[in-house]
């Protein structure tokens, strides 16, 4: 039986590493690091530097090309239920290739936290093998968001609403809300809200190195970070980001 561990690695930062984490990595048979394409090789790198610094001496590190998504397909749902099964017989085909018997302990490195806005599970039931699977939790990009700006995620006993940037789009300010975190967000989905009252905490690349941070009051510090954002994305040649908002 292959044993399947999801292993956050939170948002850029080595030191996120969790002690569980690294003794998971030590532990594998083999690692697989996704390759995302010309330009993403930094995402490719930090996996790497996690896995030399703590993979253990007889761990295969494995690369393989992940499968790219239609961003054209109409479809949206389709087209992701499509490209997650091209994904998952990406990972099959890389591990029957290394672990012909189909036993052992097989650890993939999530970006963030494998349950928060990441597929990696819903991939991995999606496997036609022998599987056990387990998850080892990663500091999330809200957590390192909320850190860098030194700011609480929460007002006292208040709720938050998490959504993504398409979602913020397409209908608007969440009903009843008053503290919105916004993921998955491609195309600054904030500008589309009457800025009156609102206040956003925004980073780019949190955690890394590259990180950059900007906040205030929601019509004076939008056109900053939607340029901030291009600028940083033409120099890497891709970017992640997150933000914050609240009202009052």
């Amino acid at each position: 039986m292959i044993e399947l561990t999801l292993i956050g690695i939170g948002t850029g930062n080595p030191d996120h590493l969790t002690l569980q984490a690294a003794a998971e990595i030590a532990a594998a048979d083999l690692i697989l690091l996704p390759l995302k394409g010309a330009g993403k090789e930094d995402l490719a790198g930090l996996r790497r530097a996690i896995c030399a610094r703590h993979a253990g001496p007889a761990t295969r590190i494995v690369d393989f090309a992940l499968p790219v998504r239609d961003a054209a397909d109409p479809d949206y749902r389709s087209g992701v239920d499509r490209w997650h099964d091209d994904i998952a017989a990406a990972w099959r085909a890389t591990i029957a290739g290394h672990l012909p018997a189909l036993r052992g302990r097989v650890a993939l490195l999530v970006w963030g936290d494998p349950s928060l806005y990441d597929s990696t599970l819903r991939i991995a039931g999606r496997l036609d093998l022998p599987l056990r699977c387990r998850v080892i939790p990663g500091i999330t990009a809200i957590q390192a968001l909320c850190a860098a700006h030194a700011i609480p995620l929460n007002d006292i006993g208040a709720p938050v609403t998490i959504t993504t940037g398409r979602r913020l789009r397409d209908e608007g300010w969440p009903e009843g809300a008053q503290t919105v975190v916004v993921m998955l967000d491609g195309g600054c989905a904030f500008r589309t809200l009457p800025p009156e009252g609102l206040q956003i905490w925004w980073g780019g690349f949190v955690g890394m190195a590259e990180q950059i941070l900007d906040h205030g009051p929601l019509a004076e510090a939008a056109p900053r970070i939607v340029a901030a954002r291009a600028g940083a994305r033409a120099a890497h040649g891709w970017i992640m980001d997150i933000y914050l908002l609240r009202r009052g």
